[in-house]
């Protein structure tokens, strides 16, 4: 069996639900199926899920409208039955006007209109086709969440019962990015989630392959955005892509990994609209290559506290102390360089205000005795990653000295235990030139002078 997962562009209208059908009947294990809610049909367009947010916040009946316009579209052209877009409109409505339950969950509720009348749709255009497909309601199918204020993650227990979808012979179209909790509320995960959806699933059925089905023929060692025609990768381990997608890679969702890796099954990364392409092979080992560094990805939106403090090497749980602090404010950290009589922790810029930061550094002042306490912000973090790295002299020095020749300033270096990446903190402003220096660094041949 494989179990596959189409993003919002391979399902954003009429055109692309054919395509994923051609897709799905390509190969006859491809019998789970997971979707994400309508994605943008062309550039400046709106993702639905934005539009759902932005009809929930703001009370807005344009953006209402234009949720209602999207799915009309595609029950339109597909010839669906008008309930189907009828129960979309009463759905909407009374989800957006609803006071009932903490706003979270009004919000969760609100949100996931879109993936679960994106299944609904999908599974009744099957069915039109002749096709023996069924809609399959997180709800019946078994994924169980965690309950707030627990982050949103799969109860262990689901996987059981999860199981059980191997016994049909039916393809199942099911909406990704939501479950219900124990007491059946609807909760969704992080943005992206629906990756995490179709990850859970394969590791449930015990899927021989998990295919991520998106918009690119292949994950590629850095943004086309920022370098042209950057090299293709084609086959990845999971550590690799775990910190890729982690540090700006926006192919899978980070979190989406580890229900497969768990049990190793290997993730392919492909193109709705051009399957035959070999795409990219996310797999437990793979054999090294020449070159040490497989991607290079940046991220902007972090800030720094820098603590200070004589001698704080020596005393015992300076950093626990420090990272409760934090934690206590309901930040996660992403990083903690330290020296001697100093110690930095990279947050994400969106968890703080000023009030927080005022907070945290009167505390650090007066509960940790420390001399200076301060943030900084307006960072990117710039991340190399690669197997080969941990077997490869000089590397740092490499990038250092490309950075340098950049006239960039380095704020922060900071390299993990399994040597598989290396990261660098510098400036918002200074990480396009970074990226490109970096990428000619480890990535174009060295030119020989004759």
């Amino acid at each position: 069996m494989i179990v596959c997962k189409f993003g919002g562009t391979s399902m954003a209208d009429a055109a692309q639900f054919h395509q994923v059908k051609k897709v799905i009947e390509q190969d006859p294990r491809r019998q789970i199926i997971v979707v994400s809610a309508p994605g943008k049909r062309f550039p400046s367009d709106q993702k639905v899920t934005d539009l759902l947010i932005q009809s929930f916040y703001e009370q807005s009946p344009e953006a209402s409208r234009r949720v209602i316009e999207r799915f009309s579209a595609i029950q339109s052209q597909l010839g669906l039955p008008e309930e189907l877009l009828t129960d979309v409109i009463n759905e909407l409505q009374k989800r957006v006007s609803s006071t009932d339950g903490e706003l979270s969950e009004r919000l969760d509720a609100v949100k996931a209109i879109g993936e679960e009348f994106s299944a609904r749709f999908f599974a009744a255009f099957l069915q039109s086709q002749g096709v023996q497909a069924v809609f399959a309601d997180p709800r019946d199918i078994g994924i169980v969440m965690t309950s707030p204020p627990e982050r949103a993650t799969l109860h262990e227990d689901s996987y059981a019962r999860l199981k059980a979808l191997n016994e049909s012979s039916v393809i199942h179209i099911v909406p990704g990015f939501y479950g219900y909790t124990v007491n059946g509320k609807l909760r969704t995960f992080e943005r992206g989630g629906s990756d995490i959806t179709g990850s859970i699933l394969a590791a449930a059925v015990g899927a021989e392959l998990y295919e991520n089905f998106t918009d690119v023929d292949f994950v590629y060692a850095a943004n086309p955005n920022i370098i042209e025609n950057p090299i293709q990768v084609e086959e990845i381990t999971f550590r690799e892509m775990r910190e890729l997608s982690y540090a700006g890679f926006t192919v899978i969702h980070d979190e989406a990994l580890m229900p497969v890796y768990r049990k190793q099954i290997p993730v392919a990364i492909k193109n709705t609209n051009n399957p035959l392409a070999p795409g990219t092979k996310i797999v437990g080992f793979r054999p090294l290559t020449e070159r040490p560094v497989t991607g290079l990805t940046a991220d902007q939106g972090f800030s720094i506290l820098y603590v200070s403090k004589y001698l704080m090497n020596r005393e015992l749980g300076f950093g626990r102390k420090l990272l409760q602090i934090i934690e206590e404010e309901g930040i996660s950290y992403e990083h903690t360089p330290s020296g001697l009589d100093d110690i930095s922790v990279i947050i994400r810029s969106h968890y703080l205000d000023a009030r927080k930061e005022q907070r945290i550094v009167n505390r650090v002042l007066q509960e940790l005795g420390a001399e200076v306490a301060y943030f900084r912000h307006g960072l990117s973090m710039i991340v190399l990653v690669g197997e080969g790295m941990q077997n490869s002299t000089g590397l740092a020095a490499r990038a250092t000295a490309a950075i340098s020749a950049t006239g960039a300033n380095i704020e922060m270096i900071n390299q993990g235990s399994s040597e598989v990446s290396l990261v660098f903190g510098v400036l918002e402003e200074d990480q396009v030139k970074i990226v490109r220096a970096l990428y000619n660094a480890f990535f174009l041949p060295v030119k020989v002078k004759s």
